[in-house]
């Protein structure tokens, strides 16, 4: 098994005020001549442990694990297909002169909050099949679903993508300029500009993130905040607190609820400093951002009128 970059391409990461350089970092590797990118390997282990985890859960509160794993070959397809749709909604101008490239999925280009609404869409759809308890598959199936972003946003990493903008904290990234898609290097200032022209707040970073350029060893790397990480980290979080609550729970579909409203309150933060943002059409609005504030919103009412109803019926 062979790494499938070639000796040029390989190129560091550094975490220069925590003192890590990781060195020749790959994105992929070959097998009998078919390159397998890790970003797809981490998509799928986070499906395959979110499954696994979703079926320790049915098993702890009394259900059916067999129903979880024909549950999870529907969702797992139906939320890939609405994550790639998602993006494309959001990002109609870059297909408009090859529509053929909407089906490649390699290419890359996915919103997780498309294939959210995929997994709830197969999960209404399923149990109205099925006859069994929305909410309570909710509450099951979120679980898998958090342990999946937990695991594929690392794919990110891989790819050198999904990355905030420029920051000297302790926790700054630098990844080499020629391995990122945005383009640091042109001197047309203008046309560059024009490229961006709504989206001042986007242009404006990369402006900070050009002036910002260090050169190590005779290489240009660009310094930013690794958002991957801090989703990660702040899913991982709020996959323990879940699981910990969920035998406090007061109703059933109060952890997805949960679950939207603190993923929300994280996605709200760090699609803020983040600079390949999907923005709302013909605005500057970041339409992560938006559809964080609403899960925000509607869920905690949701909780909050369940719980109110809750204590007056007793």
């Amino acid at each position: 098994m062979q790494i499938f970059l070639s000796s040029e391409a390989l190129t560091n990461i550094n975490f220069p005020n925590m003192g890590i350089e990781l060195k020749n970092v790959p994105s992929g590797f070959d097998v009998f001549g078919f390159n397998i990118a890790f970003y797809g390997v981490l998509i799928g282990l986070g499906m395959l442990f979110g499954w696994l985890i979703a079926e320790w859960m049915a098993k702890k509160t009394g259900q059916s694990t067999e129903l979880y794993l024909d549950f999870a070959l529907i969702a797992i397809i139906v939320s890939v297909i609405f994550t790639r749709l998602g993006y494309v909604l959001f990002s109609l101008d870059e297909f408009i002169d090859n529509p053929l490239e909407i089906f490649n999925f390699r290419s890359g280009g996915l919103m997780i909050y498309g294939g959210i609404f995929g997994a709830i869409l197969s999960a209404i759809v399923f149990t109205r099949i099925k006859k069994y308890p929305f909410w309570l598959l909710a509450d099951t199936g979120c679980i898998g679903l958090i342990l999946g972003q937990v695991i594929g946003r690392w794919g990110n990493f891989f790819n050198r993508e999904v990355f905030g903008k420029y920051t000297n904290g302790i926790f700054a990234m630098q990844l080499n300029v020629n391995d990122v898609s945005y383009d640091f290097r042109t001197k047309d200032i203008v046309s560059l500009q024009a490229k961006y022209v709504g989206k001042q707040a986007t242009f404006d970073r990369i402006m900070e993130l050009r002036d910002n350029i260090a050169v190590v060893d005779g290489i240009e790397y660009i310094q930013v905040h690794p958002t991957f990480l801090y989703e990660s980290l702040w899913n991982l979080a709020l996959l323990i607190i879940l699981i910990i609550y969920t035998k406090h729970k007061k109703f059933d579909g109060e952890i997805m609820l949960l679950y939207l409203a603190g993923y929300g309150l994280g996605r709200f933060w760090i699609e803020g400093i983040r600079i390949d943002q999907l923005f709302l059409w013909g605005t500057s609005i970041p339409i992560s951002q938006l559809i964080s504030l609403l899960l925000i919103i509607v869920s905690l009412v949701m909780i909050i009128f369940k719980r109110v109803k809750l204590a007056k019926s007793k």
